[in-house]
């Protein structure tokens, strides 16, 4: 009978002990996270302090530099990086989101034909400008096809899904993703500036970044340094980038299926990214008018503190001894793709007026 009673009672004691698991791997994960997204919050106390001081300092650019400096003068130890990595993905998808409050798809659509045509030149030449320019520097088709896509789409998000359809080596992704980092950052300060220099409005500017920058994030950061309207503009020319990623994806997986020989049913569509469609569910109810304006401020203060943390830990991926490993080819190609696509962009925002 005592064994008949215990066998009875298994079943409920495994089920009673569920839950508990459940809470404690969830416990587990939190620990795991719990070291990087620490640093980052204290990052973005600093830059949200620096702009309370200094108010024309962006604190999305101020946060990218300090995670720049930080992790050259003091190597970060490795229980950093699952928060870092949780930071520059997941809060930054959270905080573009977000952004999607301060705009009405009336805007998106008032952008004008002009400056979507511009868009799909700005991505078709630049991949394809980059893949000419890559071949002639002895770059392997791999290496070319990752940082073409980062460099013409929306970077490292663009490496990570063009990766899993051409199987490239970690080193060409880690390579790309360097690269994005460094050199999109570099024209963060660099577009508000030749746009003030060139005479563009805060618009054109917003219109320039957004069409040329490479991470939706450090288009944030420049979008939100030239001020005024420039970063809602900024950020719905990057989305349209952003959506043509989709077709890119598919685009590139058939050619590497002809280039291996494998068959046409093996590869996966790519989808818009859950972000995208987020930031669009947010515009469509700031255009129906029915968010109150006390959480649309609150979205907003909240969108600025997750964009800070997401470009501090993107900074901490600016690593200068990886960069010295970097060959010179490649970091002329993504040099000649930045000039490329930013002349694209230029040259399309100028004629869509």
């Amino acid at each position: 009978m005592a064994i008949q009673a215990t066998i009875d009672r298994a079943p409920a004691d495994t089920a009673a002990l569920a839950p508990r698991t459940r809470r404690g791997q969830e416990a587990a994960a939190v620990a795991r996270l719990a070291p990087g997204l620490a640093v980052c919050a204290a990052a973005t106390a600093v830059a949200l302090g620096i702009r309370w001081v200094v108010p024309a300092a962006s604190p999305l650019l101020v946060a990218i530099v300090l995670g720049a400096v930080l992790t050259n003068i003091v190597p970060l130890p490795a229980s950093m990086s699952a928060g870092m990595g949780f930071a520059s993905r997941r809060l930054l998808r959270v905080g573009v989101a977000l952004l999607g409050f301060q705009l009405a798809l009336g805007d998106l659509v008032g952008l004008g034909p002009g400056v979507l045509l511009a868009v799909v030149a700005v991505v078709a030449l630049g991949i394809s400008g980059t893949m000419i320019i890559g071949r002639w520097l002895g770059i392997g088709w791999e290496q070319r096809i990752l940082i073409a896509c980062g460099f013409s789409i929306c970077g490292a998000a663009a490496v990570a899904g063009v990766e899993g359809s051409v199987d490239a080596d970690e080193k060409d992704v880690v390579t790309a993703v360097t690269l994005v980092a460094l050199f999109g950052t570099l024209m963060i300060p660099a577009i508000p500036l030749l746009g003030n220099m060139l005479g563009l409005t805060s618009d054109q500017s917003g219109m320039w970044a957004g069409a040329s920058i490479h991470e939706v994030a450090q288009v944030v950061a420049a979008g939100g340094a030239i001020g005024g309207t420039a970063l809602t503009v900024a950020v719905a020319v990057k989305l349209a980038r952003v959506l043509l990623l989709a077709p890119v994806v598919v685009a590139i997986g058939a050619m590497q299926r002809r280039r291996a020989g494998v068959a046409a049913g093996s590869n996966k569509a790519a989808l818009v990214p859950l972000f995208v469609i987020a930031f669009l569910g947010c515009a469509t109810l700031r255009t129906l008018d029915v968010v109150p304006a006390h959480v649309l401020t609150g979205a907003s203060t909240v969108q600025t503190a997750l964009l800070t943390a997401a470009m501090f830990a993107l900074g901490t991926g600016i690593k200068v001894a990886v960069l010295r490993r970097i060959g010179g080819r490649y970091v002329l190609l993504a040099a000649l793709s930045t000039v490329l696509v930013a002349t694209v962009a230029l040259v399309g925002v100028l004629l869509a007026g």
